[in-house]
């Protein structure tokens, strides 16, 4: 069907998403009407206005409709993988014996730095793919494996052909402040200086940079130095997001919220006053259960204080080589309900409305005359299902801007 056919979409159950995290917003016996790729209205099937009863019906046979899914938060773009290394620590190797043997970070900035951007997009797909799948139709993607100025580049080219190989809407991150390369051992600030500053400025003229990230933890960046970043940023009218508290408190969650952040990712240490300062400036939460699932964390993120303060949390698979190899966004919305006990409702908010305000996308993730029409139909009975089943993909179809 194409995209400017305008129809109806009836005899369904519609989780609006309208109320974020206060429920689903569902609608019994409901029809959605699209019109040139957008939503021209919801509601009950008995409430349709007479300006669409002669429109084409599609009847949906009682599935549920909800926003198409959005992966706000991945790493898709790299070289090679690190399974050996998965294997090596399982056989007892120390993560010391995996980098002296050549794993880790290292590894795939090797393999990224060797690729070619051809090469980048065709070993994406396959993890794409598997997104689009799960009924997504936005999907973030950063770069941080390449770690000099070209390789950068090339990420982020290789991130926004993805888009034009596949009906998904790609936001590119640049995401330079990830490491420091072998070459820049020990010198972080001269690599923030020579490199990555440098990189954002060459990325943000070619028009390949939505965002701005940084990784601020004891093993990456501090503050300081996360923010010379985002000052740059700020003078490049970009949005910042940033990877903080993960594995200690380093602050960089106030920093990202003085810096009005899009969002905050991972925040397993996050505190009260990180949620306070987070609900402030309206940064959203990421929750990231993958990294937590594979690298065997204990520290959970305090949900109950970003409930407590309203933050908006939003659910990711923080798809990378390394410390999330995950592929599904539904798995990522039952590990965010078993693992850190998020409501389903909270977890379908996650990867729609408020997936969507951490990309800074205001006209998606909800089913709303005025919203883009971005959906996913399922056939299933309830929205709970979603989060309830493990490696069960009940998607009947994906709507994107209109097309079926």
């Amino acid at each position: 069907m194409s995209q400017t056919e305008p129809y109806v979409l009836t005899d369904a159950r519609i989780a609006t998403l309208a109320d974020g995290a206060d429920g689903y917003g569902m609608i019994e016996g409901g029809a959605v009407v699209v019109n040139d790729g957008r939503i021209a209205w919801a509601g009950a099937l008995s409430d349709l206005p007479d300006e669409y009863a002669a429109w084409r019906h599609l009847p949906q046979q009682g599935r549920l409709i909800t926003p198409a899914l959005i992966d706000c938060h991945t790493h898709i773009v790299f070289g090679g993988n690190r399974a050996l290394e998965f294997e090596m620590r399982l056989n007892g190797a120390s993560y010391e014996e995996v980098a002296r043997a050549g794993g880790g970070i290292v590894s795939t900035v090797r393999d990224t730095r060797g690729a070619s951007e051809e090469e980048l997009t065709a070993w994406a797909l396959p993890r794409l793919d598997a997104l689009i799948a799960d009924g997504a139709s936005v999907v973030e993607v950063k770069s941080g494996y390449g770690l000099d100025i070209e390789t950068e580049l090339r990420m982020l080219r290789a991130a926004r052909a993805l888009g034009t190989v596949r009906t998904v809407q790609i936001k590119s991150t640049f995401l330079g402040a990830h490491a420091t390369p072998a070459e820049y051992a020990g010198r972080n600030d001269a690599y923030i200086d020579e490199v990555c500053i440098p990189a954002l400025r060459a990325a943000h003229s070619e028009g390949l940079v939505d965002a701005v990230d940084g990784f601020c933890e004891n093993i990456a960046f501090t503050p300081d130095q996360i923010e010379r970043v985002f000052k740059v940023a700020r003078e490049l009218d970009l949005p910042v997001k940033l990877h903080a508290e993960q594995l200690s408190h380093q602050g960089g969650t106030a920093l990202a919220a003085r810096y009005s952040a899009l969002s905050v990712d991972h925040v397993e240490y996050a505190t009260e006053q990180d949620a306070r300062a987070m609900a402030a400036a309206g940064s959203v939460a990421v929750i990231l259960p993958g990294a937590f699932y594979t690298i065997r964390e204990t520290q959970a993120p305090p949900i109950a204080e970003f409930r407590k303060h309203n933050v908006a949390m939003a659910l990711a698979t923080d798809c990378n080589p390394g410390s999330s190899p995950l592929t599904s966004l539904l798995l990522a919305m039952n590990m965010g309900c078993t693992l850190f006990r998020m409501t389903p409702a909270e977890a379908l908010a996650g990867v729609t409305c408020h997936a969507a305000k951490a990309l800074g996308i205001p006209d998606k993730g909800c089913v709303a005359a005025g919203y883009c029409a971005d959906l996913a139909i399922w056939n299933v009975q309830a929205p709970g299902e979603l989060a309830y089943r493990i490696g069960f993909n009940p998607l009947h179809k994906r709507i994107v801007g209109g097309a079926i």
